[in-house]
């Protein structure tokens, strides 16, 4: 039998639970939880969340379910549309590593609307509502040049994390700001060096690939700020290159399959 078709129906139940005007508030559960290690999450019971789920005859819970939370819950955070773990982290005053602990988050980055999240005690006294907005890229882009980078991220790094999509457009906006590069989206991504191309999609044609929503998206948390590459100028994926000067510059970040470098 799969168990990726067994998983895939509560994950699929969960995310039409909100096509209604009026989605309750939950939690999405991860590989590994227990109704005991959520309720400690959440500063709960299991009482409480078997009363809320009428979870009375059996402690099976499947990764993917959607569990109603109790109500009255302290020190959490409900998911609002055009949230993403990196936005999250940055209005309540914690990081995206300290959200994924404390919500069991290492195997996705999905977040549903409506979902609960426990918000790590750091960030327990900041307003979920509120609070200063991350900091811009201070960079500007047109819909095309928008859409130009999410093709690149897309056919970069479409198989890779959502951070490891975020890293990709990073790095084409920090060539941006980089006097040696071009100042402009296309110029980056379409520059040639001794008669090589930068971006292996632009030689393969991948780049002229339609860009995913997620790629949107990453694109879009790079404008506003956030660099898991450290400044990297460039990557690769030390599986597929040969390219011994790629190699010996400063490694900035491994994320996924990429390695992220700077140049001195």
């Amino acid at each position: 039998m799969d168990v990726r078709r067994l998983l895939l129906v509560p994950v699929l139940l969960a995310v039409l639970a909100f096509s209604g005007p009026a989605a309750a508030q939950g939690y999405v559960v991860q590989p590994g939880d227990s109704l005991y290690t959520i309720a400690q999450r959440f500063g709960t019971t299991v009482d409480k969340l078997r009363a809320a789920n009428n979870l009375w005859h059996t402690s099976e819970i499947w990764a993917g379910t959607w569990l109603r939370l109790p109500a009255g819950l302290s020190h959490t955070y409900t998911v609002q549309a055009g949230d993403s773990l990196y936005l999250i982290a940055q209005r309540l005053g914690t990081t995206v590593t300290q959200l994924r602990q404390a919500n069991n988050l290492w195997g996705t980055d999905l977040i549903l609307v409506g979902q609960v999240l426990a918000v790590p005690r750091s960030g327990a006294g900041s307003n979920p509502g509120g609070g200063s907005p991350p900091p811009g890229s201070g960079i500007h882009l047109s819909p095309s040049d928008l859409d130009l980078l999410a093709q690149l991220v897309t056919a970069e790094a479409e198989g890779e994390s959502y951070e490891g999509q975020v890293a990709v457009a990073a790095t084409v906006l920090n060539r941006l700001r980089d006097p040696r590069y071009p100042d402009t989206v296309s110029g980056v991504i379409f520059q040639y060096v001794n008669g090589l191309p930068q971006f292996s999609p632009v030689a393969n044609g991948r780049i002229y690939l339609p860009a995913t929503e997620t790629a949107r998206q990453a694109v879009l948390d790079a404008l506003k700020g956030w660099d898991p590459t450290n400044g990297a100028l460039g990557f690769y994926n030390p599986a597929k290159t040969s390219n011994q000067w790629v190699r010996q510059q400063p490694v900035t970040s491994a994320i996924g399959n990429h390695l992220f470098f700077r140049i001195p």
